[in-house]
């Protein structure tokens, strides 16, 4: 059983004007939501682990993650609203984001939601702005510490500026989070924010003396690295026609774990003992994944016989 916890939301596209307003298109969306919805994809038992509304925003996300077959029995229902980011286009055909975040529901999740997780964990997935922002983020770290030797922690910074500008904050978590990660992925462009000219090996570097076991970097067009203390491997690009790029990076750590699991390699003796030939097939594998997100409209993560 996997456990994936953070934050739900929806993004809402203005698809242009209409004659006493403007017309929306409302996606699901949440990078942690994606990755659950992704594991569910790719034949992995996961629950969500969340705060949600009641309200019906809150409600057809529920339906979302039940259609999926995502375990729903840890998803806290509250009052509060679902977050909203805004996005729409001006005459130049230039985006522009507003986001609707403050008092919503997948903030404020409580420490009473972790006396319900699901027996049999053996990882957990956390990342994006919900380990930053709200309740929810003090939370996460209860489950982190929680987790320490009973749990793979796998951890995605997935940085949001949006909703949380201050740059020094991301750097906090990502330093708290270091040597209580056992898996952590992060992009290229997260870490160019972060620690601007820092080169992703010397990174992978300082994290493994942290005590991350496994460090990828992933860089878009142009593949992706792997670390252990022993093993390097690379991923080569995957030849695709992009649609666009989202949810590629959440898909990316899905199938990720995907591969981890299916090879009994969701500890830390077994990361540890991942051959430079073994570590160039998971990244492969979940390359692989992400490319088939980048070949359709929004964030369409594929399914195992895809793969």
């Amino acid at each position: 059983m996997f456990l994936v916890c953070g934050e739900a939301l929806f993004d809402v596209f203005a698809t242009g004007e209409t004659p006493t307003g403007l017309a929306m298109d409302a996606r699901i969306g949440g990078s942690p939501f994606n990755v659950a919805v992704g594991l569910a994809r790719l034949g992995r038992p996961v629950a969500f682990l969340s705060q949600l509304s009641r309200g019906f925003l809150g409600e057809r996300l529920m339906r979302a993650l039940a259609a999926e077959g995502v375990d729903t029995s840890t998803v806290q229902r509250s009052d509060a609203p679902t977050t909203l980011s805004l996005i729409g286009v001006d005459a130049r055909g230039v985006p522009a984001y507003a986001f609707y975040g403050e008092g919503c529901a997948d903030r404020l999740l409580d420490a009473r939601a972790l006396d319900a997780l699901p027996p049999g964990v053996k990882a957990i997935h956390v990342g994006s702005y919900a380990t930053v922002v709200g309740r929810t983020a003090e939370t996460q770290r209860t489950l982190v510490e929680r987790m320490q030797g009973r749990a793979l922690v796998a951890y995605d910074p997935n940085i949001r500026l949006n909703v949380e500008p201050r740059l020094e904050v991301w750097r906090a978590q990502i330093d708290w989070m270091l040597p209580r990660t056992q898996l952590l992925k992060v992009s290229d462009e997260d870490l160019g924010l972060v620690w601007p000219g820092l080169a992703p090996a010397d990174f992978a570097e300082r994290a493994l003396a942290q005590g991350v076991k496994l460090v990828v970097v992933t860089r878009g067009a142009e593949g992706a690295l792997g670390w252990t203390a022993a093993a390097r491997a690379e991923a080569a690009p995957v030849p695709v026609t992009v649609i666009d790029t989202v949810g590629a990076g959440d898909t990316f750590q899905a199938a990720l774990l995907t591969w981890l699991a299916e090879h009994d390699a969701l500890s830390v003796a077994a990361l540890a003992a991942l051959t430079n030939d073994a570590l160039r097939d998971a990244l492969g594998f979940a390359a692989r994944a992400a490319a088939i997100t980048c070949s359709r409209r929004g964030a369409d993560m594929p399914r195992r016989s895809e793969l």
